[in-house]
């Protein structure tokens, strides 16, 4: 994104819901340095997955993992 990086999207998004309000964000990025996955989890991310995607990862870690919503 030339206005902005994944992090403030991710600070920006968050700051305009209410807790349990906010779409899940999970980074997805070819960036597998130490310290990524804490650097995105501190921008409020919910999760973080590397490239190349493996699907199986994806569903168990990113979207199971996601706390039920009330109706």
């Amino acid at each position: 994104m030339p206005e902005m990086d994944g992090l403030e999207a991710s600070r920006r998004i968050t700051a305009k819901y209410k807790p349990g309000q906010r779409p899940r964000i999970v980074a997805m990025t070819a960036n597998a340095m130490q310290g990524d996955r804490e650097e995105c989890l501190a921008a409020d991310m919910d999760d973080y997955v590397t490239k190349p995607i493996r699907v199986d990862a994806l569903v168990v870690h990113a979207l199971l993992s996601v706390p039920a919503q009330p109706q």
